[in-house]
């Protein structure tokens, strides 16, 4: 019998393996042993009792076939296992048992087709072979077999449907509906499994303890992730041996995985008793709350595999020991003007979105007491830890062109900080920090006398890691934001096979493109500007309250998911997240002409034009972030307007339609 042992990274990932004549002859206990031994923690008797029911199942099922089996392989971007793959005369089916089950649940389904789409678009020697996911309800009804395709993916199928009895049928049905080529198992083994995970699944791996290549999408970007996480922890190291203090700034291009960095070094750090423990701070309120939602949501489920109950305030509590809110961080040092924070390490992600001086001294006096307050965030921010008297290291993870709301200070001001106040600390940068888009280059040049000052490639993250589709998307953006529409043309054609980017006017057949382009639990939603006040006809309302956490977290079951396609998200909401679809709906605030785009907010009855420069950037990279967020492909919804509504004049609309639809984008029928 072959173990979990073997260096082979996909039978790592497997508690047993072997070939399926040697299973079918190999005893119950063996077999179990070697799955405990997989675990690596007690297993419970109601999981023993699963096992061997599958154990069972599949002998019966598999008696007279050649191929290979795998159990409970586990899939990091996912934080989950599946049951079991077979690999059959170069079909691969994904195994999921439902022990017990009396009906076949559209969540179970939708369980079993991500586990075979997860397969079939992250392990490459799957992308070419037939993937057929099999739902196995021990005890329901049996239902008809029939192979359909999954329409965009060539090879993957819809779930099929088995039962105790009619399990060795379904793989028959399969086996002599499709034909798969010969396979090299050494050869698909050993292939790479290069996933791309959303925020939210990378942070659930992280924190189950995965390494950071396990859930990058390419050696390269594996290879990139790795080494600047890498040379973070030398300068945090560093900086604890020498009894210094320093301050990185870590830049990436759009979707890089910045964030997935610094959530690396805080779950890797999250033990309160190491003297390098991390903690991630953002201003970014939903993306806190969401992230702590899903790793409590996760320990509390991976416990009770292991046959052990918490309580999910206990779990909240765990995380949120090391993912807060920078402004409560803030907060707690302003209680205690004199004590240095526990910490010696703090992540700051989109440092850039710190608060200047203006924003922060009007806030201090406003909602905290605090008159005459008199620096900014970045500056107090690095005076809280520099109250520690023996070591500390900041870690600035920067992004360029995202600041969205007013009294941003941008990277410059952190520069600013260190010049004024802090020219005993160590400063690591980033080379790209230079470029125009992070608005520092001129401020830079004000480090060249200090000697502590060290610019590190390593620093960058140049690997887009967001979207497997494409990562020209964002560069698209860019191009279709700066009104070059050649060359946003040139980009969309390039990998519109890829990523589909459609266009409409009616918002009710944009929300049936996306529940026709969604698969299993792929997750799809609506996304408007936080300006789009005048799509209220549309039953779009920015001013309705709706709950980021459920919004995103929750299943096709509960109204306020984005599934539901009646709550929306704005840019505040959805910044530094992504969905796999999305609808962007584009109101009239956000305008283009012949001179360029016009720039609006709609308040009393009427629209207003905005004027101030500062404030048409942030409008304008609310759209950057909101067309940014799809990882799979996105429809966009330009209203007709109502020629009986001055609110809503058409030609509010026609202008932005018709550039859309110069650039190349196709229009829905």
């Amino acid at each position: 019998m072959l173990n979990s042992e073997n260096s082979n990274p996909l039978i790592r990932r497997s508690w047993y393996y072997d070939e399926i004549p040697s299973f079918i002859e190999t005893s119950d206990n063996d077999i179990l042993a070697s799955l405990v031994r997989g675990g690596h923690f007690p297993i419970v008797q109601a999981q023993r009792d699963a096992w061997l029911e599958q154990i069972t199942l599949l002998r019966s099922a598999l008696k007279g076939r050649k191929g290979r089996l795998y159990l409970e392989y586990t899939i990091p971007r996912m934080g989950n296992r599946v049951d079991a793959i077979i690999l059959s005369r170069g079909i691969v089916f994904v195994v999921e048992f439902k022990i017990g089950a009396t009906e076949l649940l559209s969540a179970d389904l939708d369980q079993a087709y991500d586990y075979a789409m997860d397969m079939k678009y992250f392990h490459e020697a799957t992308h070419d072979l037939p993937v057929v996911p099999i739902l196995v309800a021990t005890e329901a009804e049996p239902r008809a077999f029939k192979l359909i395709p999954h329409g965009r993916v060539g090879d993957l199928y819809s779930p099929l449907c088995a039962t105790v009895k009619t399990l060795p049928e379904v793989l028959l049905f399969v086996e002599s509906s499709l034909k798969g080529m010969e396979v090299d198992y050494r050869v698909w083994e050993n292939s790479r499994y290069s996933p791309t995970p959303t925020i939210i699944e990378a942070a659930r791996a992280l924190y189950a303890n995965h390494d950071v290549s396990d859930i990058s999408r390419s050696d390269a970007s594996a290879r990139n992730l790795r080494d600047t996480s890498e040379q973070i922890i030398k300068i945090i190291e560093s900086s604890r041996a020498k009894h210094r203090k320093s301050i990185c700034f870590v830049t990436g291009v759009p979707g890089a995985g910045k964030t997935l960095v610094g959530l690396s070094m805080a779950t890797q750090y999250s033990d309160p008793k190491n003297e390098l423990h991390s903690v991630f701070l953002s201003g970014n309120a939903p993306l806190v709350a969401i992230l702590r939602e899903a790793l409590a949501r996760n320990t509390i489920k991976r416990e009770r595999e292991k046959g052990e109950k918490v309580k999910k305030g206990d779990a909240k509590a765990r995380v949120k020991s090391f993912i807060q809110n920078v402004h409560h961080f803030r907060d707690e040092c302003l209680a205690d003007s004199e004590r240095p924070p526990f910490d010696h390490v703090v992540i700051f992600d989109e440092a850039q979105r710190a608060w200047n001086l203006e924003r922060t001294s009007a806030f201090m006096q406003r909602k905290k007491g605090v008159p005459n307050f008199r620096e900014s965030e970045p500056e107090y921010l690095i005076s809280c830890m520099d109250r520690r008297t023996d070591w500390a290291t900041i870690i600035c993870l920067v992004g360029g062109g995202q600041e969205i709301n007013r009294g941003e200070a941008g990277i410059a001001e952190w520069i600013h900080s260190l010049n004024r106040s802090f020219s005993h600390w160590d400063i690591h940068i980033s080379p790209a920090l230079t470029d125009s888009e992070y608005g520092a280059g001129e401020i830079l040049s004000t480090l060249k006398n200090r000697s502590n000052v060290l610019y590190d490639d390593a620093l960058h993250l140049s690997v887009s890691v967001r979207s497997f589709r494409s990562e020209k998307v964002s560069s698209f953006v860019k191009r279709l934001l700066d009104i070059e529409p050649e060359e946003a043309g040139g980009i969309f054609k390039d990998f519109s096979s890829r990523y589909p980017i459609v266009l409409t006017r009616n918002l009710d057949q944009a929300r049936q493109w996306l529940r026709d382009q969604a698969h299993g639990s792929e997750r799809y939603g609506i996304v408007v500007s936080s300006q789009a006040e005048r799509l209220k006809p549309y039953a779009v309302d920015v001013r309705s309250p709706m709950d980021p956490v459920k919004w995103f977290l929750d299943g096709k079951d509960d109204v306020r998911s984005s599934y539901y396609l009646e709550e929306v998200a704005t840019e505040f909401h959805v910044q530094g997240l992504e969905l796999d679809w999305t609808c962007v709906c584009w109101d009239g605030d956000f305008r283009h002409s012949a001179d360029g785009w016009q720039n609006y907010s709609f308040g009393g009855s009427k629209w207003r034009h905005i004027r101030k420069p500062e404030l048409r950037t942030y409008q304008k990279n609310a759209y950057r972030v909101l067309l940014t967020r799809a990882r799979q492909g996105m429809v966009v919804c330009v209203p007709e307007g109502s020629l009986t509504d001055p609110t809503r004049d058409p030609s509010y609309y026609d202008s932005t339609y018709s550039y859309l639809r110069g650039i190349g984008l196709p229009v829905l029928d």
